[in-house]
Order: C-alpha cells, then structure tokens, then sequence
C-alpha cells in the first residue's frame, strides 16, 4: 500500500479538490501518514512537495497525528528549498504552534520550538515567496508572545523589509506591526 501510495504522488496536482482526494486517503489509511512525513523531506524527490501539499490537508483534520513524528517533522524543516514545499510545512508550524499556545493540544519542547523558530525567520529573511513570509511572520508572531526576544526582531526584519515587498506582504506585515505595537 505504501508503494503505491508513492506511486499516486505523480498525479497530485495543485487543485485543491485533487490535494484533498489525496490527503483523504491518507485520513482513510493512517498507516500511510508516516511515509508521507517521510516523503515530505526527501527534497532530492521530485513528489516531495506534493506530499508536503498532502500532509497540510491532512494537518487540517488530524494535526495530532503529527505529534508522534514532531523529532522528524522539526529537525528536517530548515532543509526544505523548494517553495512549494515551503509554503505548505510554514502553514504546518503555524498550525502547530497555534496548537501548543493556544490550543494547549500538541506539546512541543524547546528544541521543536527552536527548531521552528530558526526555520521561519530564515524563511522570512531569506529570498523565499510571499505565501512563506506570511506564514512566517504570523507564526513568529504568537510565537513572540512568549520568547520576549521574538518581536522587536520580527519586527525589526518586518520594516527594513517592508518598501522592497508586494502589497500582499505589506498586508501581513501591517497586521502583525499593529499586534505588536
């Protein structure tokens, strides 16, 4: 089952009806849901952002599945440089992170945590696309709100950056400027 899960990778798409189709049989056949972490950080694969695409739909509805690989998912984030596969693991930790403060559901340790940290100002500094820097900058947000060195960094990056970017990042940036403030 497995093989041929890796096998149906070549025909994900980037329609949303035909992530979702994937990532229910991922939900149908949670014994799938590790290799597909796997796939995720296999970045010499050419299907590893579209099982990036997949575990994003999956971590809509079952996140906590995701706590039993958080050792993996964490450590192997800041490898990813590929954009499309960027995008979706940035909405991941934004989800994780929005889980463990809020939530209180998912339990990450400070090594997760710093993990995550690390990868998105790197995502939010380095040349990646808006979608990333969105996700980052609102994920380095809440993450802010309990490591007091987070926010002047943030935002620091956030208006050094800020007349060198698209309306969509000046977006994002206005909301998390005025949250900090």
């Amino acid at each position: 089952m497995v093989i041929e899960f890796q096998k149906k990778l070549e025909y994900v798409t980037g329609y949303r009806v035909n992530r979702q189709k994937y990532a229910d049989e991922v939900l149908d056949n949670p014994e799938l849901f590790p290799e597909l972490i796997r796939l995720c950080f296999q970045t010499l694969d050419k299907n590893a952002s579209k099982a990036c695409w997949i575990l994003e739909f999956v971590c809509y509805q079952k996140l906590e599945w995701l706590e039993d690989h958080l050792d993996f998912f964490c450590s192997h984030i800041k490898n990813l440089k590929d954009e499309s596969a960027i995008r979706p693991v940035a909405k991941v930790c934004q989800l994780l992170i929005l889980s463990h403060y809020k939530k209180k559901e998912i339990q990450l340790s400070p090594k997760h945590l710093d993990e995550i940290i690390e990868s998105n100002f790197d995502w939010l500094i380095n040349d990646t696309k808006v979608a990333s820097k969105a996700y980052a900058m609102r994920t380095l947000y809440l993450l802010g709100t309990h490591y007091d060195w987070i926010h002047p960094e943030l935002k620091t990056i956030i208006t050094k950056d800020y007349p060198n970017h698209s309306s969509a990042y000046k977006a994002v940036a206005r909301e998390v400027l005025k949250k900090i403030k």
